[in-house]
């Protein structure tokens, strides 16, 4: 990376008021590395030649990255600035860059250096090529193995075959997204890594781009081997909203069914043996297991129909589908025996060869 004075590079005619791209940065603590990362970023992004802006999430920070911030936001144009109250996380600062967001297209990238702007242009352009996320492989990861390098690896492993996303690298950061997949996302816990596999599970395009990265120059990593229970945990969230969030009762019956029917099995047995045997049970603890099996069942089974009523209310108060459109196309409006399009809140309409279509904002 080199490192320009911010005078030296000649603000870009491409900061509007409509950027096409967006750049995410999240930060915490790291007041040495922001203005050597922008300089970077301003740099590449000139380069590109497209309307774009960034937007500093300091995510509580205590080192004087704040004063940082506030003096980029003075001086350059297309900076916007997001301090949060405290440090709520990496997740929850992303989440507020994305709703600060006005490009359609959104990168994220880390605050420590470690990831390269000039990366961006090949996100960018392989995004073009009809994907709606393409993911950062750091391939040549320059962290320590044991610590760092191998967790990841297990992580990704387990990861991707638990949703079925197949990726190298969750955990990077430097990801392109459009960002009308985002929009449809909320974000809770650390989920930010999940993003690949939530947008996944619903239909989006992913591609996958080894990128640079370098070793941490100035501060401290954030990161640490105990993350590697909270993907663990977030990964359960992650299996089960992409697989059972519209019929939780074919999970939680399941296994209430299957425990009824074990303890009634059980129970039987135990009657049959009573009547005809003569076998006592008193002194029989599988009696207390075929009691125990049958009423964890029937719990099992009221936890489900529960857990339906409550979607149904979660889906119809906040008024979300269960499925996720990327186009509509319909005959062209007023031409003679067609329908009448159905217009829909955030819905906008364009030529499509020869009809219209419809494409969800």
């Amino acid at each position: 990376m080199s490192n320009l004075p911010l005078d030296a590079i000649p603000h870009s005619a491409n900061i509007k008021s409509h950027p096409e791209i967006s750049v995410v940065i999240p930060l915490f603590n790291e007041v040495e590395n922001v203005r050597p990362l922008y300089g970077e970023l301003k740099s590449t992004m000139n380069e590109m030649g497209r309307p774009w802006e960034v937007i500093f999430v300091d995510d509580g920070s205590t080192d004087g990255t704040d004063e940082v911030l506030r003096g980029l936001y003075a001086q350059e144009e297309g900076v916007c600035v997001v301090k949060l109250r405290r440090n709520f996380g990496q997740t929850a600062a992303m989440t507020a860059g994305f709703n600060h967001a006005r490009g359609e297209i959104i990168v994220c990238l880390d605050g420590d250096l470690q990831n390269d702007p000039r990366d961006i242009a090949r996100l960018v352009s392989k995004l073009a090529e009809g994907y709606d996320v393409v993911s950062g492989w750091r391939a040549n990861r320059q962290d320590g193995f044991w610590l760092r390098t191998f967790p990841s690896r297990v992580a990704n492993w387990l990861i991707s075959r638990t949703t079925g996303t197949y990726l190298h690298d969750y955990g990077c950061t430097l990801k392109a997204y459009r960002a009308d997949m985002l929009r449809e996302l909320r974000l809770y816990g650390e989920m930010h890594r999940f993003i690949p596999a939530l947008i996944g599970g619903n239909g989006a395009r992913i591609a996958e781009l080894p990128v640079n990265h370098s070793p941490r120059r100035h501060g401290r990593s954030k990161y640490g081997i105990s993350r590697t229970v909270r993907v663990v945990l977030d990964l359960l969230t992650v299996k089960f909203l992409l697989s059972f969030l519209t019929k939780p009762l074919q999970i939680f019956g399941l296994i209430g069914l299957l425990s009824l029917s074990t303890g009634m099995v059980i129970c039987f047995y135990l009657a049959v043996m009573k009547v005809f045997v003569g076998y006592g049970l008193a002194e029989r603890p599988l009696l207390l297991l075929g009691v125990f099996l049958a009423i964890v069942g029937v719990q099992f089974l009221c936890m489900g129909i529960l857990a339906e009523i409550q979607t149904r209310s979660y889906h119809e108060s906040s008024e979300k589908r269960t499925y996720s459109i990327r186009e509509v196309l319909r005959p062209e409006y007023g031409r003679p025996g067609s329908a009448p399009i159905a217009f829909e809140k955030g819905m906008v309409l364009r030529k499509a060869g020869n009809g219209v279509a419809v494409d969800k904002v």
